[in-house]
């Protein structure tokens, strides 16, 4: 299953910087889960009101997947709901036969009480073998398990990985992604690592893709990253600290002191169980739909590695979804769990 090939030629950047006229990167696009945003019609709504504006068709800054191409990649359904995009709610990639990798956040959900579990595996199935999301295409298939990182919680995006076992092997073309262990997970783990991501979801307006789409972007330093995000949050928070510092009167040292020990305080968004990937200028990235699919890494010996997992991206400055110019997004980096992967799988035959 793993991957220990070196990493050849591949192109790197180096000393780039970010645009200062970035987007809202404060906050990532947190919402209900993918399943229940599907299951309860919103999905349908925003896309049939985007294509009455003339929402954009593509993935963002992506293209149309080729048929047959990225043959590991599947499309999580909701049991019973016709195959078509108001029924997909994540993406997902074969590793095996009978296994699925995808993201946590999309099998792991909280009730109307507010408590987190598992989705049942009756009430998702799995469609193999079709770049296209239309009946009589591909094969779907019933879930027999799932298995959610332990130490996943519903409240945060660390530990974003969860595997699927299929009941029976898929009936339908289709093919396995290797993933790597933890060296090559680090050599692909590097600025300018070119990578490629696929899905099935919203698109620029929100429009709702029935075929499969791509976007080439790279992997950026996840320190930089960490910074634009960090600065962003100053921004907004800076506003309110001021206004605290005027009404109890404190003096300026102070002040810059207090602010000292509150920015050192801040947790970074992306931890080291996650990759950054997009491009300098923006506007290529993962998008509502798109969580749990694949993030590849193109070899020169013409395969594929799969390096992460689609996990989220940056909240548009309305509150509506994702960032459509955002420079990133973040993705669960897979070689991180290629040990609790192995262990999962070998303990449920």
């Amino acid at each position: 299953m793993s991957r220990f090939s070196p990493l050849l030629a591949l192109p790197f950047l180096a000393g780039a910087a970010f645009a200062q006229d970035k987007p809202d990167f404060g906050q990532p696009a947190v919402s209900a889960s993918p399943f229940a945003y599907a299951q309860s019609g919103k999905k349908a709504e925003r896309s049939a009101a985007a294509e009455a504006a003339g929402g954009g068709g593509k993935v963002i800054g992506g293209e149309v997947a080729a048929d047959g191409a990225w043959p590991w990649q599947v499309a999580l359904m909701i049991t019973g709901a016709p195959i078509s995009p108001e029924g997909q709610f994540c993406g997902g990639s074969m590793v095996l036969d009978q296994w699925v990798l995808t993201a946590a956040h999309c099998v792991h959900m909280a009730d109307e009480a507010g408590t987190f579990a598992d989705l049942p595996p009756q009430a998702i199935s799995v469609l193999v073998g079709s770049n296209r999301l239309a009946p009589g295409t591909g094969d779907l298939v019933e879930v027999a398990a799932i298995y959610r990182h332990p130490d996943y919680i519903g409240t945060a995006f660390d530990n974003d990985i969860a595997l699927i076992k299929l009941a029976r092997k898929p009936n339908a073309e289709y093919a396995t992604i290797t993933v790597p262990d933890a060296q090559f997970g680090d050599q692909l783990d590097q600025p300018g690592v070119v990578t490629l991501v696929t899905g099935w979801g919203l698109t620029e307006g929100g429009g709702r893709p029935e075929a499969l789409r791509q976007t080439e972007i790279q992997m950026l330093d996840r320190d930089l990253c960490n910074q634009a995000m960090l600065e962003a949050r100053a921004e907004e928070a800076v506003k309110g600290f001021g206004y605290a510092v005027g009404t109890f009167g404190i003096g300026e040292d102070d002040a810059y002191a207090l602010w000292d020990q509150l920015v050192a305080k801040a947790p970074l968004p992306m931890s080291g169980n996650m990759l950054c990937s997009g491009t300098f200028e923006g506007g290529k990235t993962a998008c509502s739909g798109d969580s749990g699919g694949p993030l590849v890494v193109p070899l020169t010996d013409g395969s594929y590695i799969q390096a992460g997992v689609v996990s989220w991206g940056l909240a548009a400055s309305n509150g509506q979804g994702c960032e459509e110019t955002a420079l990133f997004s973040a993705y669960t980096r897979v070689s991180n769990y290629l040990p609790w992967l192995e262990q999962t799988i070998a303990a449920n035959p």
